[in-house]
Parts: C-alpha cells; sequence; structure tokens
C-alpha cells in the first residue's frame, strides 16, 4: 500500500497502534508474573487494564472513522517485546531481572508515547478534534506509566545494586 495523503498516513499510523496495544496485552502477564517486586507486578497489572481501554478507545475511532483497526502488524513493537522477552531468558528472577524488566518496560512506553504523539498531531491537522482529545488522553496515560516506572526504578535499581555487590 503507497500512503499518499495525512489520511492515509493517519489511518496507518492507528493501525499500527493497534497492533501494537494488542501485542502489549499478551506481554504484559508475562512480564508481571517475572517480577519479583510487588510494586513493578501492580504495575504492570495496572497498566494491562489501562492498555484494555486504550484499545477500546482505539477501536472507538475507528468506528468514527468507518475504519477497522486490523489487516496491519507493528513490527517496531514486536522487536521491542522480543527484546523485552529475552531479559526473562537472560536473567535470573530477582532484583537484577526487575531492573531489566524495567528498562525492557520503558521502551515499550517512549514507543508508545512518539506514536500517540504522532497521530494526535495528524487528527488535529485533519480537524478531528475529538479523535485527537482520545489520542491525547492515551498519551498523558502512557506518560504517566513512564513516569510511574521511573520511580519503581528507583527502589528496584538500589535494591538490584546491593544484590550486585
Amino acid at each position: 500500500m503507497s500512503v499518499a495523503s495525512i489520511e492515509e498516513l493517519f489511518i496507518n499510523e492507528l493501525k499500527d497502534i493497534y497492533s501494537a496495544e494488542k501485542q502489549i496485552t499478551k506481554a504484559l502477564p508475562k512480564m508481571a508474573k517475572a517480577t519479583t517486586s510487588p510494586e513493578l507486578k501492580a504495575a504492570f497489572e495496572s497498566h494491562l487494564q489501562e492498555t484494555m481501554g486504550q484499545i477500546q478507545r482505539l477501536e472507538q475511532i475507528f468506528e468514527t472513522l468507518g475504519k477497522t483497526g486490523r489487516g496491519k502488524v507493528c513490527h517496531g513493537m514486536q522487536g521491542v517485546l522480543e527484546e523485552g522477552s529475552e531479559v526473562l531468558q537472560d536473567t535470573k528472577k530477582g532484583g537484577i531481572r526487575d531492573a531489566a524488566l524495567i528498562s525492557a518496560a520503558q521502551r515499550v512506553e517512549h514507543y508508545e508515547m512518539a506514536a500517540y504523539g504522532c497521530v494526535r498531531e495528524y487528527a488535529s491537522l485533519l480537524g478531528k478534534k475529538d479523535i485527537a482529545k482520545l489520542l491525547e488522553q492515551t498519551l498523558e496515560e502512557e506518560k504517566a506509566a513512564d513516569e510511574k516506572l521511573s520511580t519503581i526504578s528507583k527502589q528496584v535499581n538500589s535494591e538490584a545494586l546491593k544484590i550486585a555487590a
């Protein structure tokens, strides 16, 4: 498919994000199970519920646009999540793995923040104010999730440092 307009780019990118979010819903339970930090586990479980709401928002956007979210695979998120799953193989359960899981999760959040920021801007350019608001809501949730991970990392990384010593 050759993308020839901002409208087509907007739809294409929304489909990409939809695929990414679906992939994330499969990864988050594995990450929650793999952590030993109760706070990190709770953050992953909470973000899974938030992600389900984000998927619903995207489905609402597709319905408004008269489009479907299916038909595209987000290879970028696939790669980011594959790298994250390597953490489970390369580290034993405990503080070091928890620190690595936070790093992997923050990569996911940053990818999402970039994607949502772009599609929100496209929605604004196209005069789709209601859709832009929905996308902004998700963008703010992704930023908050990243900040929460940063906060948790201070304790987890400190504990991981003690393990290595």
